[in-house]
């Protein structure tokens, strides 16, 4: 198992920026990639942005593609999210997540490629 524990969200006056981040704990060596995903009451859960552990490749939504940076320490299992230039529609619930390896290239965007998932922390941007 492992266990994934987000902090960093908050309130945030558009243009600021906040930084999350997601610690890992547990089996950690079984995490091929980590990402994080939002999710807006009513809302489909969004793809914000992964880190691949091996080899660190990162891919990013459209939306937040120049604005958000994801990135890791190693030494703490811990991923971070930058997000800078927060716009009010960036508003949502922060969820980290956990993906074994499927060795078949994928880019791990997708919510079903995932199996542990933090609680996630709340990120709210005032205009």
């Amino acid at each position: 198992q492992v266990q994934l524990v987000e902090s960093g969200g908050g309130l945030v006056q558009a243009g600021g920026s906040l930084r999350l981040s997601c610690a890992a704990s547990g089996r950690t060596f079984t995490i091929y990639a980590m990402g994080w995903f939002r999710q807006v009451p009513g809302k489909e859960n969004e793809f914000v942005a992964v880190m691949h552990w091996n080899g660190g490749s990162t891919y990013y939504a459209d939306s937040v593609k120049g604005r958000f940076t994801i990135s890791r320490d190693n030494a703490k299992n811990t991923v971070y999210l930058q997000m800078n230039s927060l716009k009010p529609e960036d508003t949502a619930h922060y969820y980290c997540a956990a993906a074994p390896p499927y060795y078949d290239g994928r880019i791990y965007d997708r919510k079903g490629d995932y199996s542990y998932w933090g609680q996630g922390t709340q990120v709210t941007v005032s205009s």
